[in-house]
């Protein structure tokens, strides 16, 4: 049975809890790398059965369940949802055929961490490789800057470089920085108001954020450090930030959290400087006209 033809764009990834989206590398510096294995004379090699596993649609490497068509051809079934059941190279109605001939296959396979120009130089069971590979300390990092939705992704050194040239982040030298807030309408809180600054300390580089939000149904303003690396090279460092005025002062001590949690996660457990409004009007010098927080910090290696 013939299906009409799907006039739909098929390009797709496959589901994020099995896989890192083939995008991740695409919108970076780095494309995917070449796994470079080869097989003995006269038989296929691993590169050859990967390309039998990869899917025609979106290109990605299928994993179980594997579709086939009436005809044998075979798309992972993310597809076969994206093209409405109907083959994308014969027109044949799909039906619910698995290819169990290429999962048991699949399983033979083992092939290199996708990263590998990255770094990795791993090699995993094909059914190991996604898990991997979404844990992997070579992936790519994600741009933290959060308030642009910034799908950039990229290695510390050219994440560095696309906060400078494409998002105008200040950068600054130095492990103690004083930075000043200040807001013409205080009485405005949205959760979209927010800044970044970038610091070079100890050859590492480290964001500043402020923002102002809502906590629940009251008004806050948070500062908070991220540190553009790994977790267990963040917790090598720790940072004190420090808010006040007139002899009142609001302190803070904690580690910077890295950039592989995003800006939300660090935000919503609410791991930095929190300065409830009023306490922010008050360090303002309470007339309630303009905000004009001053926020002093440093870092150190521990």
């Amino acid at each position: 049975m013939f299906c009409k033809e799907v006039t739909e764009s098929c390009t797709t990834s496959m589901d994020p809890d099995l896989a890192t989206s083939s995008a991740e590398l695409g919108s970076s510096t780095y494309r995917k790398a070449d796994p470079g294995l080869g097989g003995n004379p006269g038989r296929p090699s691993n590169n050859d059965v990967q390309d039998l596993l990869e899917c025609p649609v979106c290109m990605d490497l299928m994993y179980p369940p594997i579709y086939q068509c009436p005809s044998g051809h075979t798309l992972c079934s993310n597809c076969k949802v994206r093209v409405h059941n109907c083959c994308p190279a014969c027109r044949h109605e799909l039906g619910n055929i698995r290819c169990l001939a290429l999962e048991k296959v699949a399983e033979s396979l083992e092939l290199p961490c996708r990263y590998q120009i990255l770094g990795c130089h791993d090699i995993f069971p094909y059914y190991s490789k996604l898990k991997h590979e979404k844990n992997c300390k070579y992936r790519p990092y994600n741009c933290p800057y959060a308030g642009a939705d910034c799908s950039v992704t990229g290695d510390i050194p050219f994440l560095v470089m696309h906060l400078k040239n494409d998002h105008k982040v200040d950068m600054h030298d130095g492990c103690s920085f004083s930075h000043r807030y200040v807001k013409s309408n205080p009485q405005e809180v949205g959760n979209a108001t927010w800044m970044l600054t970038v610091f070079n300390c100890f050859g590492r580089q480290f964001c500043l954020h402020f923002e102002a939000f809502l906590l629940g149904m009251a008004p806050v303003y948070m500062a908070f450090l991220r540190f553009m690396g790994d977790e267990d090279e963040a917790k090598q460092f720790s940072y004190s930030l420090e808010v006040g005025r007139n002899g009142r002062k609001l302190t803070w001590q904690g580690i910077p959290r890295s950039i592989r949690d995003s800006h939300k996660k660090v935000r919503d457990s609410q791991d930095g400087l929190i300065i409830q409004r009023n306490l922010a009007l008050l360090f303002s010098g309470g007339d309630k006209q303009e905000l004009k927080l001053k926020i002093s910090g440093r870092i150190w290696k521990e």
